[in-house]
């Protein structure tokens, strides 16, 4: 019998808390060789898309696949979680929550290995559902005293900071432009859908720590050239992935001229073997394509969760 796991499952079930470790334990099974990803894949028609991704925790014995549509009417996101020795299918989840707690927790962790211990403000453009996870993920990682939140919409902003305030206890005000929020922030998220650049290089701070989560399709941007050419380390989730939908990276490196040498990936941060920042001064980015594997750890610990607590509902698959 598989397990269905609705949404609301999936709400009760994962915390940011657990996804946080969960994420960082994916990127250290990376590390040691007990993690296999494959990037996304992407079938595109007039009206509507298809997407899907799949990975495996070997150690661990999961293989998972996400699938979701893109149409104007929505997104519809379900992970399939299977075990990897007897091929049996475990679960099958709806992922729209899922996928946003995991990409807020890989931010999480990229901050917390990247940005400056000390760093409290954080300066962040986009008011959509990403964006409430984002914010929650560093917030749980740093001491944040307060934030400033820049979105197109004005009653869409201010609700989102009022929200956000009475959720995490610290002070969020709307900002009155990108450039406002990006100068106040020791970290600055991105969590937009913008084809341009949203963040000018000329407005970060030195020391300013970079998570750039919402342009995943190589024609889409959210940082200028200039952002990326005074970034001292850049890290992505996977250089794979990164190389084909990355677009801040894949256009801004084509306009300065160089490749991904030095680009590293988050894995080899969190387990020690790759660069870390090396002083107060430094802009650090991370870029953020969103992976399988993330999908198929927070899955198998959702799925986990639901057995012990009894939550889901049996299918005769």
């Amino acid at each position: 019998m598989a397990l269905f796991l609705s949404e609301d499952d999936v709400c009760e079930l994962l915390s940011m808390e657990r996804a946080l470790e969960c994420v960082e334990a994916s990127f250290l099974a990376q590390a040691t060789g007990q993690a296999i990803n494959r990037p996304r894949e992407r079938i595109l028609l007039p009206h509507s898309s298809l997407h899907y991704m799949a990975a495996a925790l070997t150690a661990e014995k999961w293989l998972g696949m996400k699938i979701y549509t893109v149409t104007a009417w929505g997104l519809r996101f379900v992970v399939l979680l299977f075990d990897a020795e007897s091929g049996e299918l475990k679960a099958v989840i709806q992922a729209d929550h899922l996928g946003r707690i995991r990409t807020g927790a890989a931010s999480g962790v990229a901050t917390k290995y990247l940005a400056r211990a000390n760093a409290s403000r954080v300066g962040l453009i986009g008011t959509g559902r990403q964006a409430r996870t984002q914010l929650e993920a560093v917030a749980k990682v740093l001491q944040v005293s307060s934030a400033r939140v820049f979105g197109r919409d004005q009653e869409r902003r201010q609700e989102f900071c009022r929200e956000m305030q009475r959720r995490l206890g610290v002070q969020v005000e709307p900002a009155s432009s990108a450039e406002e929020a990006v100068r106040f922030g020791e970290v600055v998220i991105t969590a937009t859908t913008a084809r341009e650049p949203v963040v000018l290089g000329e407005w970060l701070q030195s020391g300013t720590h970079v998570n750039a989560i919402g342009a995943n399709m190589a024609n889409r941007r959210e940082l200028d050239d200039l952002a990326l050419a005074r970034a001292s380390l850049i890290v992505v989730d996977s250089l794979e992935q990164a190389q084909e939908e990355a677009g801040d990276l894949i256009q801004g490196f084509a306009q300065l001229g160089h490749g991904w040498e030095g680009v590293v990936e988050m894995s080899s941060v969190a387990s020690s073997s790759g660069p870390r920042r090396r002083s107060q001064d430094e802009i650090t980015i991370f870029k953020s394509s969103g992976i399988a594997l993330w999908d198929v750890a927070v899955a198998a610990y959702a799925y986990q969760q639901a057995l012990q607590n009894k939550k889901g509902k049996e299918l005769d698959l």
